[in-house]
């Protein structure tokens, strides 16, 4: 087993600057655990701009912003480990892990959660209707289009207005698509009011308020999805359903933080945020175990989420520095 002072879980923006805060602090030996092939999370995905104004006082893309962080962590010569899954977290702060080289395991001093979330899916919206290919979240249809070079669809038509999907209908529209309406079941939007100028009003790609896809129709392909409006209980409303023909559904209806790890390990969440109950310090229930990031609460700004892992890794070098001084001065005894 070996022997680390401070293990991060997750290797995006968060991750990345709690590695680099606790750096600061005199606290070298550091490993991130990171499952996909390459440091950055999501932000590698983003080819758009608005990244990094508060943090590097420069509009940044989300690459450049991820390519920043990676730089200064390489700088600073901070271990990492990619396409390495996390499988469990035990009470004795033990990390265990799979990768190419097997099962592996790591005894740390202190562990910061920094896995980030995840997209709704079409499960827990529980849409009637066929299951054929063309529909997909909008950070899926991200992650095709912008790392993998796929075109998902020709015919959009987007479920949700959150940040990611206006921020796809601007794209689709700009590659060549036809977004035929934005469908949001709230009376307004919940992504950023600029991206709703930016993406919709400046394309005129139409959004439809207190509207929700009550069926979907295809075999192999999507074909069609049919919209109604709702009411005050967002029950559909008989007597209002539309048509559109479409062969894409993009599903954009908010992020859930990323916490099996921390169930499992018992850490109480919260209600309101879905992340864990944290102190002033950013430390779960659990002594040594600290949380931040879109893991802790979701962030509408990646600058926030490098803000807090600053503070979570600061925090965490100070537990280890406090914790291990104790130990020695009790070992001297």
């Amino acid at each position: 087993m070996k022997q680390i002072d401070l293990a991060i879980i997750g290797g995006g923006a968060a991750g990345m600057a709690a590695a680099l805060s606790a750096n600061s602090q005199g606290i070298k030996n550091i490993c991130i655990f990171e499952r996909n092939a390459q440091l950055g999370g999501v932000l590698r995905q983003c080819i758009h701009n608005g990244f990094g104004l508060h943090r590097f006082a420069a509009d940044l893309t989300g690459t450049e912003y991820a390519k920043r962080c990676v730089d200064d962590l390489v700088n600073a010569k901070i271990p990492f480990l990619t396409n390495t899954m996390v499988l469990e977290l035990s009470d004795d702060l033990v990390v265990t892990a799979v990768n190419t080289e097997g099962l592996v395991q790591f005894q740390a001093k202190a562990i910061i959660l920094a896995m980030g979330c995840r997209e709704r899916s079409r499960g827990s919206l529980l849409i009637p209707g066929a299951r054929p290919a063309g529909v997909l979240t909008a950070g899926t249809a991200q992650r095709y289009m912008n790392l993998e070079g796929y075109r998902v669809g020709q015919d959009i038509v987007i479920l949700g207005s959150g940040d990611i999907g206006l921020i796809m209908a601007r794209q689709f529209t700009l590659e060549g698509a036809a977004v035929h309406a934005v469908v949001e079941i709230m009376s307004y939007s919940t992504g950023l009011t600029h991206n709703l100028v930016q993406c919709l009003d400046n394309f005129s790609i139409p959004v439809f308020y207190n509207t929700t896809v009550v069926n979907i129709e295809g075999k192999e392909r999507l074909s069609s999805v049919t919209v109604a409006e709702v009411d005050n209980q967002r029950r559909p409303i008989a007597g209002t359903e539309k048509k559109i023909v479409c062969d894409t559904l993009i599903i954009s209806v908010g992020l859930i933080p990323e916490n099996e790890l921390t169930l499992a390990m018992g850490i109480p969440l919260s209600e309101a945020s879905g992340g864990a109950i944290v102190d002033d310090s950013l430390q779960t229930r659990k002594k040594g175990i600290f949380a931040c990031g879109n893991v802790l609460h979701i962030h509408d700004l990646v600058d926030s989420v490098s803000m807090e892992g600053d503070q979570a890794g600061l925090a965490a070098a100070q537990y280890i520095n406090s914790h291990y001084a104790k130990r020695v001065k009790q070992d001297t005894c």
